[in-house]
C-alpha cells in the first residue's frame, strides 16, 4: 500500500504544478499576453520619442531664428509683408 502511494502522490503534485503552468496566474497564456503589450507599448514608445524629437527640433529652430517664425506665419497665418504679392503653389 505505501509503494503505490508515494507515486500516486508525485503524480497528482505534478498535474497540480502543470495546471499552475498552463492555467494559473502568471501561467503561459499570461506571459504572452504581457509579452504581446509590451510589444505594442514599445512601438507607441518609439512614436512618441519621435514626436518628441521633432518638435524639440522644433523648438530649437524657432529659439535659434526668425526664418522658422517667418516660414509658420506664411503658412499657418498667410502673412505677407508690406508691397508683397504672395503666391502660393498648391501641391
Amino acid at each position: 500500500m505505501g509503494n503505490r502511494l508515494v507515486p500516486i502522490v508525485l503524480i497528482a503534485l505534478l498535474a497540480i504544478v502543470q495546471a499552475q503552468l498552463w492555467f494559473g496566474r502568471g501561467g503561459v497564456p499570461t506571459v504572452a499576453e504581457l509579452e504581446r503589450e509590451l510589444q505594442q507599448q514599445k512601438v507607441a514608445n518609439q512614436e512618441a520619442l519621435r514626436k518628441i524629437e521633432q518638435l524639440s527640433a522644433e523648438v530649437n529652430d524657432l529659439k535659434e531664428g526668425l526664418n522658422m517664425v517667418e516660414e509658420r506665419a506664411r503658412n499657418e497665418l498667410g502673412m505677407v509683408k508690406p508691397n508683397e504679392i504672395f503666391v502660393q503653389i498648391a501641391k
